[in-house]
């Protein structure tokens, strides 16, 4: 059976909207388009950003960003 790798809490959610509002400043486009890249063109939402929480959320803001842009080419997400 697969992990439940949702939400599950308001500290995930707020890692989540500030991965999202992150990437979008440093790639110039609206945090909307950058939701969709992470929800409905790929799993990175669930799939990575939310499995990897307790890693990820202990780095700065430019490794983070950094590392999700790294996994968007990686599954080449544009947006």
């Amino acid at each position: 059976m697969m992990p439940d790798d949702t939400i599950k809490n308001s500290q995930e959610l707020e890692f989540v909207v500030f991965c999202i509002e992150n990437v979008a400043a440093k790639l110039g486009v609206k945090a909307d388009r950058v939701y969709r890249a992470f929800t409905e063109e790929s799993d990175i939402l669930n799939g990575y950003i939310v499995p990897e929480y307790e890693i990820l959320h202990t780095q700065s803001k430019e490794y983070i960003v950094n590392d999700l842009l790294n996994v968007m080419k990686e599954r080449s997400v544009e947006v």
